[in-house]
């Protein structure tokens, strides 16, 4: 089975909330051995809904390995130490004071591992506020977005925490950038990232169009993009009270859906520099279109029209849809009485080859263990389990070749499945079980509990004895008959 791409990586994070968390989610989804140092109270989302894990801890924690150290004290400092010196890669999001006052800058990892690969996720960057905190909102509110994101005038939040996890990104690909550059110096592999620039660089696109659109007006402009304020672009309710999103950025788009929504032609509406001046035309035309049909009758002719268009769902029938249900895009684990399925790594190329569906064991370990023993007892040191072993043996003896074809056209598939391999066994939710341990697996299928050929090749005397016995009254039996 092919390994994920940092397979033999580990990973120290000294992670709370979602964007250092996130990014080693990720770079755990690629195959590395991430160990969530928390302190004595746990991390912050542990209790963060009515005294639980949120759905941010369980969705990105998992396949973690987890300790609890208390850095103030010398044993947790010590531990962290031999920690990091077994490691790859550092990566945290404390504020850049606590990190001083517990001592886990990039000077001190490098001393103890100068190999090592540190990442600090911070609010910002070298500047005047580099010192400073700054959180999800406070990134949108400074760039641009939450202006641009105003609801009935006031400006407002995205809703998900983005700037934290597309931080977590930038610092996965500066950490695998560091770790591909065999010749990486400290500044290649003390890698700093401000939450405020990154979202300075994901509005890049906002800031330098309004640029442009100052320039070309001659005046100040602030609204970055018109894409969202074209008429016809974005949510309508359909008949049946589901909400479709549509997109219609060109004049192309426009004339395709009014075929298909049975609007007859206009010429008022046919360039987009007359629908904007129409706006409440086209939002009345559209609006009443899209409510005369039931959602899946739309969407089947949208889609013969070549109209772009999904709907709008709930969070709860995200993963519901085909698209979402294809093999290795999610993951299935339990988290104390309670069964989720999170979304995975969307290269599986990267992550590895699917667990293999290895097949149920002919035979229960008993039956094993007991020719093992026997061998260990006896002179005897080749010894079949079972009469198929034995069969298999003689086939490969007489005919390897023969035997070969058989195996890969048969056993390949059997050794098959579609999901991705179990999330790692680890600590994080509850301690680790002994389950881990046990002889026995979740197989399917019948599992024989005796073998009638080990037990005549490990007792051949009392086997020959009982078949000349059985013969013999085999043929008493036959005389009667005849007789009679």
């Amino acid at each position: 089975m092919q390994a994920g791409v940092l397979a033999n990586r580990r990973v120290i994070e000294l992670g709370s909330m979602i964007a250092a968390p996130f990014a080693t989610h990720l770079l755990g989804q690629l195959g590395a051995e991430v160990i969530k140092i928390e302190p004595p109270a746990g991390e912050t989302t542990r209790k963060l809904v009515r005294g639980g894990p949120s759905g941010t801890y369980i969705a990105y924690n998992r396949g973690k390995k987890s300790i609890c150290l208390d850095l103030q004290t010398e044993e947790g400092k010590e531990i962290f130490r031999r920690l990091v010196a077994g490691a790859d890669i550092v990566l945290h999001n404390l504020s850049p004071g606590a990190a001083r006052k517990l001592d886990i800058g990039y000077e001190s990892c490098a001393a103890l591992n100068p190999g090592i690969v540190y990442c600090h996720i911070k609010g910002y960057g070298p500047g005047p506020l580099q010192e400073e905190i700054a959180s999800n909102p406070i990134a949108e509110a400074a760039t641009g977005v939450m202006f641009s994101n105003r609801i009935d005038g006031r400006p407002s939040r995205l809703g998900p925490s983005y700037h934290d996890q597309f931080a977590g990104c930038y610092a996965v690909i500066a950490v695998l950038g560091a770790l591909l550059d065999r010749n990486a110096g400290p500044e290649r592999r003390n890698i700093s990232l401000g939450l405020y620039e990154t979202g300075l660089h994901i509005a890049a696109r906002d800031l330098v169009g309004v640029q442009l659109k100052s320039q070309l007006l001659g005046r100040a402009e602030t609204e970055p993009s018109p894409e969202f304020s074209i008429p016809g672009y974005g949510a309508y309710e359909t008949r049946d009270g589901r909400w479709i999103y549509l997109v219609m950025l060109t004049d192309d788009h426009w004339r395709k859906f009014c075929a298909a929504a049975a609007i007859a032609p206009d010429p008022e509406l046919a360039t987009l520099r007359h629908r904007r001046r129409n706006r409440p035309q086209v939002e009345r035309l559209v609006g009443e279109a899209v409510a005369a049909h039931g959602y899946d009758e739309l969407a089947a002719k949208l889609a013969q029209a070549g109209v772009g268009f999904t709907e709008v769902l709930s969070a709860d029938r995200v993963l519901d849809v085909p698209q979402a249900r294809e093999p290795r895009k999610y993951s299935e684990f339990s988290f104390s009485a309670y069964a989720f399925q999170s979304p995975d790594f969307p290269v599986p190329a990267c992550t590895g080859e699917p667990e293999p569906a290895l097949p149920p064991p002919v035979y229960q370990p008993e039956t094993v263990a007991r020719a093992v023993l026997h061998c260990a007892e006896k002179p005897t040191r080749d010894l079949d389990v079972g009469g198929s072993a034995r069969m298999f043996a003689a086939w490969e003896h007489t005919a390897p070749r023969s035997l070969d074809r058989y195996m890969e056209a048969t056993m390949f598939d059997q050794q098959k499945k579609n999901g991705m391999a179990a999330t790692p066994d680890d600590n994080l939710y509850d301690s680790a079980s002994i389950d881990r341990y046990r002889e026995r697996g979740n197989h399917d299928g019948y599992v024989m509990r005796t073998s009638a050929y080990t037990q005549a090749a490990m007792h051949p005397v009392v086997t020959i004895a009982a078949t000349a016995a059985a013969v013999v009254a085999l043929g008493t039996g036959i005389s009667r008959i005849m007789r009679d």
